[in-house]
């Protein structure tokens, strides 16, 4: 049962998710209204998608030109992004029986870049700047509406707030919160059907002492469709003298014990780039389909970036105090960072109004 609310317990605006959506709203919030939210996020740590461990990229990594949201916040932020790194040879491998396809990517066709330091970087920038407090491991049950004000439920605790902004993918909201009254069924088909960018992802990253793939002109990306590790890329830090490998491991390597799973992909590695690929630093892996803050039981596998966005998400419920925002209701770049940031600022202008 949920303890009676507190004085600390209220707020003008909650924010359930401190992910980058979360946070980029904070920040606008706090900049053009003055407004200070509450931010509950139910893992005991920020970031949500993002995710930095030993200078890899576990979750969101990429970002473009094309993304004008993202790049205006980080210049703010006064952090550097640099390119992917893509000189030398780039491989192919259609089948382990059959060489590999060498092929060269053309460095200023649709460049992507990085962020100095790791995508984290961005999320303890943002923590710093935004005038809200953050609740962790606060785990929101069930959202009721009391007319002049919605409450938030956990376990332990019951916030009220004038204004709820749910920051969650979708489908994980509508599989895990409560609403009274009950929304509408239209709304909870959309939450449903909208797929969750990287819920079934595996990532793994290495890191070595040296970008030893560099010396043989190798660019230290391969695409394996049938193979252990389905894409690889360079995933080194040059400012930081920190050299890895990173990508997207095969999820039929979901049925094998982590360090078995982790000896495949090694020797997978070395058969491609050379025995040095053994003389790894670090093995990092997050399999997102095992995150319960991320996946849900509806969670499949997809390979193409599915449409994201929906007039669903444009308009405010509970009688106008509730806002649906998050990567995935964006219609410009949603699964990205940039659809992070972009619903981030427009969930702001919801918050800061009376």
């Amino acid at each position: 049962m949920a303890s009676s609310a507190t004085s600390k317990n209220m707020a003008d605006c909650i924010i359930i998710g401190a992910g980058l959506s979360g946070l980029t709203t904070a920040y606008y919030t706090g900049q053009k209204t003055g407004v200070q939210p509450l931010i509950l996020e139910a893992r005991n740590e920020t970031g949500g998608r993002i995710k930095t461990s030993d200078a890899i990229d576990l979750g969101a990594t990429w970002l473009g030109e094309q993304h004008q949201n993202l790049l205006h916040l980080l210049d703010e932020l006064n952090l550097e992004i640099f390119p992917q790194y893509q000189k030398g040879k780039s491989m192919f491998v259609q089948s382990t029986s059959t060489p590999p396809h060498y092929f060269y990517t053309q460095e200023n066709e649709n460049p992507t870049f990085r962020i100095s330091g790791g995508s984290s970087h961005l999320i303890k920038r943002l923590k710093t700047e935004i005038n809200a407090e953050i609740k962790l491991g606060i785990r929101v049950d069930e959202i009721r509406d009391k007319q002049s004000h919605l409450e938030v439920i956990s376990k332990n605790n019951i916030f009220k707030a004038k204004k709820v902004i749910i920051t969650l993918p979708p489908q994980l909201a509508a599989e895990t919160i409560q609403f009274s009254p009950a929304l509408p069924d239209a709304l909870l088909a959309t939450m449903e059907l909208t797929h969750t960018w990287m819920s079934n992802a595996i990532k793994v990253g290495l890191t070595y002492k040296t970008p030893f793939w560099r010396k043989n002109d190798l660019s230290g990306t391969l695409i394996a469709p049938n193979g252990p590790v389905m894409e690889l890329y360079d995933h080194s830090h040059p400012q930081e003298h920190c050299y890895g490998l990173m990508g997207f491991a095969n999820e039929a390597l979901r049925g094998h014990p982590a360090d078995k799973r982790e000896g495949i992909i090694v020797a997978f590695l070395a058969d491609y780039f050379g025995p040095e690929a053994r003389q790894y630093l670090a093995y990092k892996e997050k399999d997102w389909l095992l995150d319960d803050c991320t996946a849900t039981e509806r969670s499949k596998s997809i390979y193409m970036h599915p449409a994201y966005g929906n007039e669903a998400w444009e308009k405010p419920y509970m009688v106008g105090k509730l806002l649906f925002s998050g990567s995935e209701t964006s219609d410009d770049f949603g699964g990205y960072m940039e659809g992070a940031v972009a619903s981030g600022i427009k969930a702001a202008a919801f918050c800061g109004t009376g």
